[in-house]
C-alpha cells in the first residue's frame, strides 16, 4: 500500500487532477469562508468536542451517585436512536450511497434527524463521506488513519487524526463537486442551512422533556447532562471510530481496495456502520452485516421503511454479488 509522503497534505491541496475535475468559477462563492469565519467554526466545534466528551468522563462517577434516574436513561437512549439513525440511515446510507429512494417529506425528517446528532450539516457530511470513499485510505482521503505511514508512531499519529484531528483541518471539501444533488435540493439545503437552529434543539429537547416529565429543575439538569452532553459525545465517538478504529482493525472477509474491517463490538452501537469492510466492498448495499449474527439496526430501519412503503428500490445484498466479492478461503 503507498502510504502518505510528509508534504501529501500541501500536494492533495493542489492536485491538478481534482482541480481539472471542480466546476470552474470566476469568481470567490459561497462556499469559499473567510479565514475568520473558519476560525470561529474550529473554536465552536472544539467546545462541541470538549464539553460533551467531559461530560461523558465525567458521567460513571455521576451515576454511581444521584444524578441518573430512569427517565434519563429513557431520553438518552431515546435521543441517541434518533440522532444516530438519522446519520447511519439518513446521511449515510440515503443521502451519500443511494441505498434506497424515499419521498420528499421521508428525505427532510431524515435530514433533520441526522442534524440532531452535530455532526455537521448534511450537505457538508454528504461531501466528506463522498470524497473519502472516492479516495479510501489513499492520498486524498479526508481521515484515513494511515496518512503518515504504517509504522507504530505513525499509525498512532494517523489514528488520532482520522478519529477528530482532521476535523480541525483549514481545508475544506467542495459541496459543489462531491454533493452538486443536494446543492441542487431546495428541501435539503434548507436543512443544512438550519443546522445551528438544530444544534440549539438537539441540546435543549432532552432538558424540555426530562423536566416535563419529572415536574422539576433537576430533572431538566439531569436530562441535559445524560439526554445532551453524554448521549452527543458518546454518539460522536462512535462515529469517529468508523474512521480510525474500523479502517485500522477488524476483519477482511470482503474485497476492497483499502484496510476497511469488520469490527463486532462496535456494532450495537453505532448501529451497523461497524461491518464496515463489506460497506467498502459494496458501498451502495443497504444492509452492512450481511452474516449471520451481525447485527444491523439501520438495516433493519430500512427494512420497515419498505414495508411500510416508505421506502422504494432499496439495495439489498444479492447472494452472487456477496460471492463474488467474498475473498476465497
Amino acid at each position: 500500500m503507498t502510504t502518505y509522503a510528509p508534504d501529501a497534505r500541501s500536494r492533495r491541496r493542489h492536485n491538478p487532477a481534482e482541480t481539472a475535475a471542480a466546476p470552474p468559477t470566476a469568481a470567490p462563492t459561497h462556499e469559499e469562508a473567510p479565514e475568520r469565519k473558519r476560525a470561529g467554526e474550529q473554536i465552536a466545534l472544539g467546545l462541541f468536542i470538549l464539553i460533551p466528551f467531559l461530560a461523558l468522563l465525567a458521567a460513571i462517577p455521576w451515576a454511581w451517585g444521584w444524578g441518573l434516574g430512569w427517565h434519563d436513561i429513557v431520553i438518552a437512549v431515546v435521543m441517541y436512536a434518533i440522532s444516530g439513525h438519522g446519520v447511519t440511515v439518513g446521511f449515510h446510507r440515503y443521502f451519500t450511497h443511494g441505498s434506497f429512494k424515499a419521498p420528499t417529506w421521508l428525505r427532510v425528517v431524515m435530514a433533520v434527524a441526522g442534524s440532531l446528532a452535530i455532526e455537521g450539516p448534511v450537505i457538508r457530511w454528504v461531501a466528506d463521506h463522498r470524497k473519502h470513499h472516492a479516495f479510501s485510505d489513499r492520498e486524498g482521503d479526508p481521515h484515513s488513519p494511515w496518512r503518515y505511514g504504517e509504522t507504530v508512531p505513525a499509525l498512532i499519529k494517523g489514528l488520532w487524526w482520522a478519529h477528530m484531528g482532521w476535523l480541525f483541518d483549514v481545508e475544506q471539501t467542495p459541496r459543489t463537486k462531491y454533493a452538486p444533488d443536494l446543492m441542487k435540493d431546495a428541501a435539503i439545503r434548507r436543512v443544512s442551512s438550519s443546522f445551528p437552529g438544530l444544534v440549539v434543539v438537539s441540546l435543549l429537547l432532552p432538558a424540555l422533556v426530562g423536566g416535563l416529565w419529572s415536574m422539576s429543575w433537576w430533572g431538566a439538569v439531569t436530562a441535559f447532562f445524560w439526554g445532551s452532553l453524554v448521549r452527543v459525545a458518546l454518539l460522536h465517538h462512535v462515529t469517529w471510530s468508523i474512521n480510525s478504529i474500523c479502517h485500522a482493525l477488524g476483519e477482511r472477509p470482503f474485497k476492497s481496495r483499502d484496510k476497511s474491517g469488520n469490527v463486532w463490538w462496535l456494532a450495537v452501537l453505532s448501529m451497523g456502520e461497524s461491518w464496515h469492510n463489506l460497506h467498502h466492498a459494496d458501498p451502495t448495499c443497504a444492509r452492512h452485516g450481511v452474516d449471520r449474527g451481525q447485527v444491523d439496526s439501520s438495516a433493519r430501519i430500512i427494512w420497515a421503511f419498505e414495508k411500510l412503503g416508505w421506502a422504494r428500490d432499496v439495495r439489498w445484498p444479492r447472494p452472487a454479488r456477496l460471492a463474488a466479492k467474498r475473498v476465497a478461503a
